[in-house]
């Protein structure tokens, strides 16, 4: 029996593809990686995986795990062998159970992120993981990837959001890691490994996530200012009046927004064109006008003290997501733009305002013209340093002429300055190579023997990571 009917019979008719237009599984969400999959399997149950995962294992075929397909590195697409069977849990989407008292949901891995946090929210519960594609991306990529998003400032990142996991193994076992406790010293945590792993070490199948109370009310502002020291000063400011209730500080820079600006005209920017813009969050206790008058009394005393030339407080839930709706635009507006070189970095924050200013330099100099989109997650220390094409130039020669050259500027910047050249993106395939000259041949040693004992074979995600 060939392994496409083995697999068919496991999961069922309809749940193998092997022909038509299978594109939304075989090229990623840039559009840079397109591969060829022997077949696509949509399992619909953990042991259903597990099966799946035993039977490419007989046959000596490696699998690829795909959530939402919507990760930037090139971690979730197949190669062009045509010889790698793609798995997606896309079919594995439900809310297993909400543990109100624990705080703690249980979710499958193929659940939206979205649709996880509507169902905490329909309990009074916040689930804090968000991002721009929440509306697509699944919960088990953002556990595969660490994901970070905007709200890592109060809630970290994806691995700090799990408490236990349930994840097929490459020999096709089922470990229920999925614990609720928030204290457990028996051991290895296996969660960790698995966290962060892009899907080379085991297939997360689900996932128990903390819980948070909803706030009783948000407020978010957009302010101006000259420089990023400006912004970390603002930043300093923001942690010592509001505390733990600072949940998101974004900085764009001018040209990110003017981006946005010239694509989506009919996003209102309720500022003018400064430098930078931040745009802040905080999460009250108390109520909407409590969290607007600490908003207020913040601007004021950042105003007297020059580190803001204007600032806007959103007076409504339509404004506040406006203001956000123009955050995470921006990446939209790039890709309208042209292609361009994209770097997910991450930084001491207090080095941030000098790695910018002399790689905004270095660059100018490499390529003269060239036009800075930096904007992120300055809060947590997390840039999208990208790199569009000169005005006017072809972008996808510039790509292929300079990607080489950008990249070893930015990555030399980023080491001198202590950082880190995936900050929540993941390493995929795009950084494979990146990573093996940057991490330090005594980390790569010990990543290389987890691999090698949890996945001997090397049939999960080949080509990822190591």
């Amino acid at each position: 029996m060939s392994l496409e009917a083995t697999l068919l019979q496991i999961v069922g008719a309809g749940q193998v593809l092997v022909d038509g237009d299978l594109s939304a599984y075989e090229v990623d969400w840039r559009k840079r990686y397109r591969g060829k999959a022997r077949a696509v399997v949509r399992p619909g149950s953990t042991a259903e995986v597990a099966a799946v995962v035993q039977a490419c294992a007989a046959a000596g075929v490696s699998i690829v795990p795909q959530g939402g397909n919507t990760g930037l590195v090139g971690g979730g697409v197949p190669d062009a062998s045509g010889a790698q069977v793609l798995l997606s849990l896309n079919r594995m989407n439900r809310v297993r159970s909400i543990d109100a008292a624990n705080l703690t949901m249980a979710v499958e891995a193929g659940c939206i992120l979205q649709a996880a946090q509507e169902a905490a929210a329909a309990q009074g519960l916040l689930l804090p993981l968000s991002l721009a594609a929440e509306g697509s991306c699944t919960i088990g990529g953002n556990l595969a990837t660490n994901a970070g998003g905007t709200q890592v400032l109060r809630f970290g990142n994806a691995r700090e959001l799990c408490l236990g996991l349930e994840v097929v193994t490459a020999e096709g076992e089922v470990w229920n890691g999925l614990t609720g406790l928030r204290k457990d010293n028996t051991g290895y945590d296996l969660r960790d490994l698995f966290v962060g792993s892009e899907g080379t070490l085991g297939i997360i199948t689900a996932a128990t996530l903390k819980l948070h109370p909803q706030p009783a009310a948000t407020a978010t502002a957009l302010a101006t200012l000259e420089s990023l020291d400006a912004a970390l000063a603002l930043l300093s400011l923001a942690q010592s009046r509001l505390g733990a209730g600072l949940t998101g500080f974004e900085a764009m820079n001018a040209f990110s927004l003017g981006l946005v600006r010239t694509h989506f005209p009919q996003l209102a920017q309720p500022l003018a064109p400064a430098p930078w813009t931040v745009l802040l969050e905080q999460a009250d206790s108390e109520s909407a006008e409590h969290a607007t008058a600490l908003f207020h009394g913040l601007l004021e005393t950042a105003l007297e003290r020059g580190l803001i030339g204007d600032a806007a407080v959103a007076s409504s839930i339509e404004q506040s997501k406006m203001m956000w709706h123009l955050r995470e635009s921006i990446p939209l507006a790039q890709s309208l733009e042209g292609l361009n070189i994209k770097h997910d970095i991450s930084l001491p924050i207090s080095r941030i305002p000098a790695f910018v200013a002399s790689t905004d330099a270095a660059l100018a100099r490499a390529v003269p013209g060239v036009r800075m989109v930096d904007f992120g997650h300055l809060g947590d220390g997390n840039l999208h340093y990208n790199v569009q094409a000169p005005e006017g130039a072809d972008a996808a020669v510039f790509l292929r002429e300079r990607e080489d050259e950008v990249n070893r500027i930015v990555y030399d910047a980023v080491t001198a300055h202590d950082g880190s050249i995936s900050a929540e993106h993941g390493v995929g395939a795009l950084k494979r190579d990146e990573l093996a000259q940057r991490k330090s041949p005594v980390a790569l040693k010990l990543m290389r023997s987890i691999k090698q004992a949890l996945d001997p074979a090397g049939r999960l995600n080949p080509g990822r990571v190591l």
